[in-house]
């Protein structure tokens, strides 16, 4: 019996870890990607839930799409009947994946690993590399879902078991509750039904028991967002709380529906296994389908209950607290993490200063203006604090990476002071002039603003993962998007000289605010790019003013 619990506990451990796998593996090389794509979700609840969809399935986790629905909602870049919709189709996609993953795929084990090793050791680019690690994930979700019916397999005729089942049969709700909890505490649903999906298939347990077990990884599901918000901006927990509402009020129904009518079974096809995970996905499309039509009732409802605290400027307070060491004497690379600390702090203020500046360029909200504001002066003291910490160093002392790596860092902080003026002093003054005289951008034009933003703040991201790490593949990188803005910007400014050769009035009244936008948007880019040309140049990577081509190419 001991054996047999090890090799369970082992089972589900490897199952975690490799759905993690996945998801880490996706969002290194991708996540640029996905915030791009979560930024046309605005389109249309369908699109949302559709986009939510897509992203859970790539992602193999809800949880990871409510952490990026919620750092977008906090900015102001997701609103909440958007978010809804987004988060009910995020539980349908983490449904099909397990649904999927639930089939007897044990053949591809063995290429999967042979292939995704392949790929992760001998790959020089990184997504590559990244590809090779989400391939080598799914196939130890294979792997781990074998063990566990092995692990399962001797107790089928257990009295033990027998004895907990029956208890399970007549009070669901303990079921429900453990199963909940067990999947809020593992932080990922897709693992909890995976491993209920095996027990099924397994003939550990029956069917009504498989359902109340569902039902409780799903509440537990909702529970993981709710905690991941709680000290969030208010936008974000709105979301969180009403996807438990809508997901796990439907679970609480969805039992007591089971339990007042007796159900034994759905009349489903398969063993318990395949039908535990086409209630599991039917459950969620049903969610979803009812769910869509009472997204925009449901977000203002939130925005009246779930009110603003008096000052939402005290999660940014944090933020100041001062990362520099007391004096820089001694311990030069101490000193320099914790200049780069600093940095970091530094950075996190920007990307507050720049997350919702599309919301307030669309709506000129007057507090999220004055919290914007109160924040610049605030980077520059960061700024200056660091350059004089830098300064006083003993630079005679340093080796050249030393003295390399203060330089960058006095660099990157003058280049974030700069991006902090740029938002406060010139996109904000876009939005004075847009409120003031009462103008909105076209259609068009304020799509390609959005995709823009939505580029530079994944960009701010990448380049604070360079700082820390000075990956090479992630410098290249870096300096690759900033082409790929450089492209999105003279796009934009084709397209806006071609609405106004057409007549477009909206075009003609926002002509010089929308040229500026985009020429602040695309400052704000080039100086945060300009973290990955010191780590290139000292790699022999750079080839005068360009790129220097991969490795192979």
């Amino acid at each position: 019996m001991y054996f047999i619990i090890v090799h369970l506990m082992a089972a589900i451990v490897l199952l975690l870890w490799a759905v993690r796998m996945v998801r880490t593996a996706v969002e290194r090389a991708y996540s640029a990607q996905l915030k791009r794509t979560l930024a046309h979700a605005e389109r249309s609840a369908f699109s949302a839930a559709l986009v939510g969809t897509g992203m859970a399935v790539a992602l193999q986790s809800s949880t990871a799409v409510a952490a990026l629905a919620s750092s977008f909602a906090s900015g102001g870049l997701l609103a909440g009947s958007t978010g809804l919709a987004l988060m009910l189709g995020a539980y349908f996609g983490s449904a099909l994946v397990a649904s999927v993953l639930s089939f007897d795929l044990t053949l591809l084990t063995a290429p999967l690993i042979i292939v995704g090793g392949t790929l992760f050791m001998r790959a020089n680019d990184r997504q590559m590399k990244q590809l090779g690690r989400m391939i080598l994930g799914v196939a130890f979700v294979l792997l781990s879902l074998e063990m566990v019916s092995q692990a399962t397999a001797p107790w089928r005729d257990s009295d033990v078991l027998a004895v907990a089942i029956n208890y399970l049969r007549g009070d669901p709700w303990t079921g429900f509750i453990v199963a909940a909890v067990i999947t809020w505490l593992s932080y990922s649903s897709v693992a909890s039904v995976l491993v209920i999906i095996t027990f099924g298939a397994a003939g550990v347990i029956p069917f009504e028991v498989a359902a109340s077990l569902v039902l409780g990884a799903n509440l537990g599901g909702t529970l993981i967002a709710f905690g991941m918000t709680r000290g969030a901006d208010v936008r974000a927990r709105r979301i969180a709380i009403g996807a438990l509402l809508f997901r796990g009020g439907a679970a609480v129904i969805c039992l007591v529906a089971i339990n007042v009518l007796q159900v034994h079974t759905l009349g489903l096809p398969g063993n318990v296994g395949q039908q535990a995970s086409l209630f599991h996905s039917a459950f969620n499309l049903i969610v979803m389908i009812l769910g869509l039509p009472l997204v925009g009732p449901a977000a203002r409802l939130l925005d009246r209950v779930v009110s603003d605290n008096a000052d939402e400027t005290a999660d940014i307070a944090r933020l100041r607290r001062p990362a520099l060491a007391a004096g820089p004497q001694g311990n030069v690379d101490a000193a320099l993490a914790s200049a780069t600390r600093e940095l970091l702090r530094m950075s996190e203020m920007v990307e507050v200063m720049l997350q919702p500046a599309m919301e307030i360029l669309k709506g000129g909200d007057k507090a999220a203006i004055r919290r914007v504001k109160a924040l610049e002066p605030e980077v520059d003291r960061a700024n200056a604090s660091i350059k004089l910490f830098l300064a006083q160093l003993d630079w005679d002392q340093m080796d050249e990476a030393q003295a390399s790596r203060a330089s960058d860092l006095s660099t990157f902080a003058i280049g974030l002071e700069q991006a902090g003026d740029i938002i406060a002093r010139q996109l904000l003054r876009v939005a004075d002039q847009l409120a003031d005289r009462h103008l909105t951008f076209s259609p068009q034009g304020w799509q390609e603003l959005l995709d823009l933003h939505a580029r530079v703040l994944g960009n701010l991201q990448l380049a604070l993962n360079v700082l820390v790490s000075e990956d090479i593949e992630s410098a290249r990188q870096l300096v690759a998007e900033k082409d790929a803005v450089g492209v999105l910007e003279r796009h934009s400014m084709n397209q806006h000289f071609a609405r106004l050769r057409k007549g477009d009035p909206n075009s003609f009244e926002t002509s010089e605010l929308h040229l500026q936008t985009v020429r602040s948007l695309r400052h704000i880019n080039s100086l945060l790019c300009g973290v990955a040309y010191s780590i290139l140049s000292d790699q022999g990577e750079l080839l005068g003013s360009r790129l220097a081509r991969g490795p192979g190419q």
